[in-house]
């Protein structure tokens, strides 16, 4: 269950970097209802947010970096983000951006575990991250898959302190790893890790990666979205006890991303 009070080391923010912001708003805003809106002035803009029932969803922004495929960028919540880069270095991770200063909303960095998967890190200021979660057009989890689980358990345990719970997948699928923050009991379960093979990371070129799953009303209405507005799907919908129906899905630029309707209480 993600949460908005962001505890360290919790989800607290996601954007998404493709060539074309325009396109990709429409995109979004077919799948999961999301209005977009832009910052800046004119034909100048970069980027801007999403919003659902007028609450901030996700950010959105124009790919700029020279190699880098379009993706989801998560960030997690800290209070210090200085501590947190010196605690990456220590565990063997790098730093792609360092601490830096976005006026008075906060600090961001972002960096790559050891394994390749990138991630980033939000010390609040004035913004402590998006407004809506858990909840039908929202963030309801996050979820890595990497090439090596128990070394990514130890980094990012170093990290962030995760606690982790692991249960076996159906039908002999491999073990997954449940994340929680430091010292949250486990309804407050915040997303996964899981070990694949390196042919199964093929959208990143055989590296790590994170990417978030959305809430749903309907995960074979939002499917045929996809399908509609340009996109594709990688797994499913398929309907997984106890959890609820889900499709593993890419956006027009193959930023990857789930799409869940969970079992609701």
């Amino acid at each position: 269950m993600i949460t908005t009070d962001f505890v360290s080391g919790s989800p607290c923010w996601l954007d998404l970097g493709v060539p074309d912001v325009g396109s990709a708003a429409a995109f979004y805003g077919a799948v999961l209802g999301w209005d977009f809106e832009a910052m800046g002035e004119g034909d100048d803009w970069q980027g801007g947010m999403f919003r659902k029932d007028g609450k901030t969803a996700a950010g959105l922004g124009r790919l700029t970096e020279e190699g880098a495929r379009p993706a989801w960028m998560i960030y997690y919540s800290v209070a210090d983000a200085e501590a947190t880069t010196q605690a990456v270095q220590r565990a063997g991770g790098t730093v792609r951006v360092p601490p830096t200063d976005l006026d008075e909303w906060g600090r961001m960095a972002q960096y790559t575990d050891p394994l390749g998967g990138q991630f980033a890190v939000w010390q609040a200021g004035t913004s402590p991250g998006i407004e809506v979660v858990d909840q039908p057009g929202a963030l309801s989890w996050t979820e890595l898959y990497t090439t090596d689980a128990a070394a990514a358990k130890e980094f990012y345990g170093s990290v962030f302190g995760w606690q982790y719970g692991d249960m076996q997948l159906p039908g002999g699928g491999g073990t997954y790893s449940l994340i929680t923050p430091a010292g949250l009991p486990e309804e407050r379960m915040q997303g996964g890790l899981m070990q694949v093979d390196k042919e199964a990371l093929a959208l990143a070129n055989g590296q790590p990666y994170w990417h978030p799953v959305f809430d749903v009303t309907d995960c074979d209405a939002a499917v045929a979205k996809v399908d509609e507005s340009g996109g594709s799907v990688q797994m499913g919908p398929d309907t997984a006890e106890g959890i609820g129906r889900m499709a593993v899905c890419l956006d027009r630029w193959d930023a990857d991303f789930v799409v869940l309707a969970p079992e609701r209480k």
